[in-house]
């Protein structure tokens, strides 16, 4: 019988490099595919580079790589949405839509037409039934980033990681002979880079400068524009010592967008900065099935977070609240809030 066809995502990075080799030594057939999402020429976007990388991998393990430009798509379903949810006070993931817009959609959609049996990246999870499972490096783990991948997408992905270590793959792509076993990984949003976060925003929302309050009344400095910030954020505020201060450091508490204020607090553990519950919309529950609300589960409001037990204490269409057993910090409007029951990956939401 002839053996499944996979097409790998290769991004030119170590990781899914090793997922193809994984592969091949499985004795699937296998393809490569590398995505472009931006191609600003701007000294920051590496897109050429890792481009080279991928045909790099390509060209060492004997298989094909298709190229598949998909700015248009990105620009419409994240950057877009990444623009607007900053200028209405949010701080979004776009990591999360792109998985959902791009990588498990326009992408995932092309690939099957190129005719793929399955698809494979190299993110750290595993998949089982059409369930979403944490990776056993629970360093790298990446389900809070698949937290939005429809279900049914699952049956045909394969993650080849989700039993490794990150120091594993390093090994075994050094064994492979991959020449990209060196590289290192990249990290932060892959259309900014490098670059300075404020410059690259200002050229798509214009800044409106204003007011830095306390969360007592007192105004204490002034900021350059709530676009630049995000709750439970310490540095770049420019605030220094007041008389009516206990000498702690000042953390952004809230955004007042009526008033375009930006509020304060001293102390990383003030009132103002803890949350007991949230409120999520725009839900994905990966089974299909919204959770028991009876049922006590975990979650994590940002991706680097440790569980905390929770309960799903209210479902509508589209949005649910989630209640804490312990005071939550500096949940953040935006970002996604993601629930586990154990090793599995029950989906989550946008926090609101």
């Amino acid at each position: 019988m002839t053996a499944p066809l996979v097409l790998v995502g290769l991004s030119g990075g170590v990781d899914s490099a090793v997922s193809a080799w994984r592969l091949l030594e499985a004795g699937y057939r296998v393809e490569g595919f590398h995505m472009t999402n931006w191609d600003d020429d701007d000294g920051y976007c590496t897109a050429a580079a890792d481009l080279q990388d991928a045909q790099r991998v390509a060209d060492e393990l004997r298989i094909a790589l298709h190229r598949v430009n998909f700015t248009a798509q990105y620009r419409d379903r994240v950057f877009a949405q990444f623009i607007a949810d900053h200028a209405a006070g949010f701080t979004p993931n776009p990591d999360v839509l792109c998985n959902r817009e791009v990588k498990f959609g326009a992408c995932f959609d092309h690939a099957l037409r190129l005719g793929a049996d399955l698809v494979a990246t190299g993110h750290y999870a595993a998949t089982q039934g059409g369930l979403l499972l944490r990776a056993r490096d629970a360093d790298k783990d990446q389900t809070y980033f698949l937290c939005d991948v429809p279900g049914e997408r699952l049956h045909q992905t394969l993650f080849p990681l989700g039993d490794l270590h990150k120091p594993e793959v390093r090994a075994l792509a050094r064994r492979a002979g991959l020449p990209v076993h060196a590289r290192k990984d990249s990290t932060g949003i892959c259309f900014i880079g490098e670059r300075p976060f404020r410059e690259f925003l200002n050229r798509y929302i214009p800044s409106e400068p204003g007011e830095i309050w306390a969360v007592d009344g007192r105004m204490v400095g002034r900021h350059m524009g709530l676009m630049f910030y995000t709750i439970g954020q310490r540095q770049g505020l420019g605030i220094g010592g007041t008389r009516e201060g206990d000498g702690d450091a000042w953390y952004v508490a809230a955004k007042d967008m009526p008033n375009n204020r930006l509020i304060v607090v001293q102390g990383r553990e003030h009132d103002a900065l803890l949350s007991n519950t949230l409120c999520s919309a725009d839900l994905n529950w990966i089974s299909g099935e919204a959770p028991h609300c009876e049922w006590v589960y975990n979650a994590k409001t940002r991706y680097r977070q440790k569980d905390a037990p929770c309960a799903i204490k209210s479902l509508t269409a589209g949005r649910c609240e989630i209640s804490f057993a312990e005071s939550q910090w500096a949940v953040t409007p935006g970002q996604s809030v993601v629930v586990y029951e154990s090793r599995v990956c029950l989906g989550g939401g946008i926090i609101q």
